[in-house]
């Protein structure tokens, strides 16, 4: 084949080929716009879960979830860093927050300069001081953050 031997322009074949280039560059921005925007969901979901158990009163549960072992009562000696007795004066009903009724994940960050993990920010009975999380991103334990975030 030669140039002068090319193919006829066809704008209607043009035209499908710029439209696919387009509609596939749009699914890309939303499905990376989708993804940036649900980043921390996993971290917000583990939270919540264990504000739920808190709310249940189930601190056994709540404290499996803290430490990411459900059956942390089969082995307490691997938790004796944070036992279950100094997490149940921390979060139990004479702990900070008290008897927790109603609680919502606001949002989730991380420390400024990076971290290996999400701090994740909870309204806790209405009050205007909220509980913060830290989640671990390598093995999904709870701890305290590091830092204190401020959200709006």
């Amino acid at each position: 084949m030669t140039l002068l031997d090319a193919q006829q322009y066809d704008p209607e074949r043009a035209r499908k080929r710029k439209m696919q280039i387009i509609s596939a560059i749009t699914l890309l921005v939303i499905v990376l716009a989708v993804g940036w925007w649900f980043r921390y969901w996993p971290d917000e979901r583990i939270v919540g879960h264990f504000f739920d158990a808190l709310q249940k009163q189930d601190y056994k549960s709540a404290y499996g979830l803290w430490m990411h072992d459900p059956q942390w009562e089969q082995h307490p000696e691997e938790h004796a860093r944070y036992p279950f007795n100094d997490f149940y004066r921390d979060w139990g009903p004479g702990g900070e927050w008290g008897l927790i009724k109603t609680q919502k994940v606001y949002g989730a960050s991380t420390c400024p300069g990076g971290g290996s993990g999400v701090v994740v920010d909870v309204i806790v009975n209405d009050r205007a001081e909220h509980a913060q999380v830290w989640v671990e991103k390598s093995d999904h334990t709870l701890s305290f953050p590091p830092c204190e975030l401020i959200f709006r």
